[in-house]
């Protein structure tokens, strides 16, 4: 029995003949999906879907509606691009009408944040059964007695099907692809992609206008409790592990990727995970693993035997953004509100492709603001002929592309909750050591050398050892830490070859930095500001 709201589409101005599907649970919505064509199941009972030429977020395909709502409050840039009110309004006029062209609609009724005090009610409609399955998924569920009366306060539409007109819609030239925001509406249209990620970050990029103001900080972050009740939490870019090292048998889970942060909690925005699939093995990665063995799960564009359904996570040949969506109850002992304490750790997660960063460093709240404005990490090489060294990329906060207003809100609400709070700051790299990413024979920081310096970081034991100041960044690194080569710990000493290439590797990454900052130095304090210039 489908449970509809008593505010149906008609209340929105909607109007279609479809056969609308509401609130459908998870086995409906799988059998709408295989009975469409959607995708299809592989041998254990994860839902195969592929996504097409859009693999990844279209972030050059984003805009947010310029008017008199948001000209004072959002950061303008190259982020955030702006669309004229017109532009939407003619969108908007051809996004209804192809609703009410379609024979048949998928509508699920779902809650952003799942601290009830925080949380904004959100409607999504899709054409296609995976896509709200997919949302259904990584939002969070009311209960089926709230959904009779459930009033969205955002609404998302969502139709891959939908070819944008750039002259007419306002998007980028060339392109039919769009993802247009309204915060005056409270409507946001997604059309010409089939990439499911763009609805969870719209809800993302909504709660991070939404929640400032408040006096919560939203953040793009992992976050679990340990045994002892202490929150930590993991800010980081995709690849850097956040997802990964959040998912510790030994910790209750509170979510994988968005969060907020209020005067009582560390509340998770969502209902489930979205998971990197890509090179996936049950030894490094068990409990994420053990997911895409479950009925319920989406995996995107993992490739799968057509004739065993067995599935290959080390085949990049339909994306090398791989995804799977799963409950966050997949994963063993999760928290049961998916909410828990405010945090006493805080965790930068990095993949440094330079070889320059040590595994892990304490951080002083100046340090952690400046490295959280920075938002570093680094791409491989070797994407592109000719390309032969790592790429520095900077995310402000750690999710620029979700962060509508400016940097320095985000930033000074980060402060000032460290301060409060007393919270410990580390900077973890999950990337290369030894030597560029490119250099022969040069491989990862061990995974497990990771887990157990974060664990010594949680549980306080690394507080107690000798550290030395990096000469480079000037942050706090531990000298020796029991069971761990020291070699690793200080990277000038890992480095196979020269050391002056060590040196000069280095110097060109502080350079970036300091390049990168400038932009914030009139928003920061002049401690802030400092940071590495004090380092150097």
């Amino acid at each position: 029995m489908q449970a509809k709201s008593s505010f149906g589409l008609s209340e929105q101005g909607i109007t279609t003949s479809a056969d609308v599907q509401w609130n459908l649970l998870t086995a409906p919505l799988v059998e709408e999906a295989l009975r469409n064509g959607e995708g299809k199941l592989a041998k254990e009972g994860p839902l195969v879907v592929a996504t097409g030429k859009h693999t990844g977020r279209s972030a050059k395909d984003k805009f947010i509606v310029r008017d008199a709502t948001t000209e004072e409050t959002i950061g303008w840039g190259d982020v955030n691009i702006g669309m004229t009110p017109e532009h939407f309004a003619a969108l908007k006029a051809d996004f209804y009408a192809a609703l009410g062209e379609k024979k048949k609609l998928y509508v699920a009724d779902l809650y952003g944040g799942s601290q009830p005090e925080h949380r904004v009610n959100v409607r999504v409609i899709n054409e296609l059964a995976w896509h709200n399955l997919f949302i259904r998924t990584l939002l969070v569920r009311p209960e089926a007695s709230e959904l009779a009366g459930f009033t969205p306060e955002y609404t998302i539409i969502d139709l891959p099907s939908f070819k944008a007109d750039p002259a007419r819609h306002g998007g980028r030239a060339g392109s039919d692809t769009i993802i247009a925001v309204n915060f005056t509406e409270k409507l946001i249209l997604i059309g010409g992609t089939a990439y499911a990620g763009e609805m969870k970050k719209s809800v993302f990029s909504i709660l991070n206008y939404l929640l400032p103001p408040k006096g919560i900080m939203p953040m793009h972050c992992s976050a679990n409790i340990g045994p002892n009740g202490d929150t930590a939490v993991f800010f980081g870019l995709s690849g850097t592990g956040k997802t990964t090292l959040s998912a510790d048998a030994s910790r209750t889970l509170i979510g994988d990727d968005e969060h907020g942060w209020s005067d009582t909690a560390v509340f998770n925005f969502e209902g489930g995970c979205y998971a990197k699939m890509i090179n996936l093995s049950a030894e490094a990665e068990p409990e994420i693993f053990a997911t895409s063995k479950r009925f319920g799960t989406v995996l995107e564009n993992v490739v799968m035997d057509p004739e065993t359904r067995e599935l290959d996570f080390n085949d990049n040949s339909l994306a090398e953004n791989s995804r799977g969506s799963y409950p966050l109850d997949f994963i063993p002992n999760t928290s049961e509100k998916n909410l828990g304490p405010v945090p006493k750790n805080i965790i930068f997660l990095t993949a440094d492709a330079y070889g320059v960063l040590p595994p892990i460093s304490r951080l002083s709240p100046d340090q952690a603001m400046y490295h959280f404005l920075s938002g570093y990490t680094a791409r491989v090489a070797g994407t592109e002929i000719g390309v032969t060294e790592p790429t520095a990329t900077f995310s402000t906060c750690f999710g620029a592309p979700f962060m509508p207003r400016p940097p320095s809100v985000y930033g000074n609400l980060l402060k000032e909750r460290i301060a409060k709070g007393g919270v410990k700051c580390w900077l973890v790299n999950t990337g290369w050591t030894g030597g560029k990413a490119t250099d022969p024979g040069i491989k990862r920081m061990p995974i497990k050398v990771t887990r157990a310096l974060l664990n010594a970081a949680l549980d306080g034991s690394l507080n107690d050892v000798e550290f030395r100041i990096d000469p480079n960044f000037g942050f706090e690194v531990p000298v020796a830490v029991a069971g761990i080569d020291s070699n690793l710990l200080d990277p000038r000493a890992a480095w196979q070859g020269d050391k002056a290439g060590y040196d000069e590797t280095a110097a060109k990454l502080v350079r970036q930095f300091v390049e990168n900052f400038a932009q914030f130095e009139n928003d920061v304090d002049a401690s802030v500001r400092e940071v590495m210039t004090v380092a150097a």
